[in-house]
């Protein structure tokens, strides 16, 4: 059977929008009878904070969650990442881009037929091998991009969003350091672990054409989607550590509160009712999770029972 999982990025503690997402992971996948991984997306070795991983974990349980299995680390994966890599690159679905972040931004601000906003231009994609050459004797340490050859539209069926298109342009699959990037990692992870259902929060949902085409291109089978939604800091953008210690630990209340009005805030609790995760599987209908994303303000007399005001 297809499985679920949670993939935080271990380089802080969770917030109260990763604890939702994971809690309704948790019981997408439960309530269909899968299996439910946890897999740390640390990579990007310079924001991992040691012991973060560990936290992470113990906040899991603290809220009753649990997973199946040995919990996987994709900085214990490289190897898989670069057989698909060299696999794209045998086929000829890969170029070294050598543009700086200011060059792209650059690009991006000129004069263009149309355009997605924030897609590559393609500045790399036609450097002949001399030009190419030219810029790694400068020192210019590549990245290599997916050559997606056209901006096309690519429709996906979200459960929750139902469906969603975007543009694919030639985006990232290995940073100019050598370290690979998400959309790559995140991909051959899901097929490889068996996932069938990614559920995650809904500022991943830009990124989800991408991986579509990726897995196609790499002949590996594309999961579903179900984009849930956010938990928004009170100046209205996604939670995140600039709003504080919006932490487990850092909210003032016990784990029994908090699961109680994360549930409440997505409409499977009371305000304050004391619930289990065995109790929410009972009464969790994926189809009735609202779409609308829900705040936290630190201000309101009660800011965990201000989750449950949806905007």
């Amino acid at each position: 059977m297809p499985e679920g999982r949670f993939a935080p990025s271990p380089t802080g503690d969770l917030h109260l929008g990763n604890l939702r997402t994971a809690l309704l992971a948790w019981l997408f996948a439960r309530t269909s009878g899968s299996a439910f991984r946890v897999r740390m997306e640390d990579l990007d070795t310079a924001r991992v904070r040691p012991g973060s991983a560990e936290g992470q974990l113990a906040d899991l349980r603290a809220l009753g969650l649990d997973w199946d299995g040995p919990v996987e680390h994709q900085s214990a994966r490289a190897h898989l990442y670069a057989r698909a890599l060299d696999r794209l690159e045998a086929e000829g679905r890969v170029y070294p881009c050598f543009c700086t972040r200011a060059e792209i931004r650059e690009a991006a601000s000129a004069p263009h037929g149309p355009r997605p906003e924030g897609a590559y231009p393609g500045t790399c994609l036609t450097l002949s091998a001399a030009e190419r050459a030219g810029r790694t004797a400068e020192g210019r340490l590549p990245a290599l991009r997916f050559r997606a050859s056209h901006l096309a539209a690519v429709t996906v069926t979200d459960r929750l969003l139902g469906e969603v298109s975007g543009h694919v342009d030639d985006f990232v699959l290995r940073r100019g350091d050598g370290t690979f990037a998400y959309n790559l990692a995140v991909v051959v992870d899901d097929a490889e672990q068996g996932i069938g259902e990614v559920v995650r929060g809904a500022d991943l949902l830009e990124s989800t054409p991408r991986q579509v085409v990726l897995a196609r291109a790499l002949g590996l089978p594309v999961a579903a989607y179900a984009h849930v939604p956010l938990v928004l800091g009170p100046d209205g953008s996604r939670l995140a550590k600039r709003h504080g210690a919006v932490t487990l630990r850092g909210v003032g209340a016990r784990p029994p509160a908090v699961l109680s009005a994360l549930a409440a805030s997505v409409g499977l609790a009371a305000a304050r009712e004391a619930v289990t995760p065995a109790d929410l599987l009972d009464r969790f209908v994926p189809e009735r999770l609202t779409a609308l994303s829900t705040t936290w303000d630190p201000a309101a007399p009660d800011p965990l029972g201000a989750l449950a005001r949806r905007c």
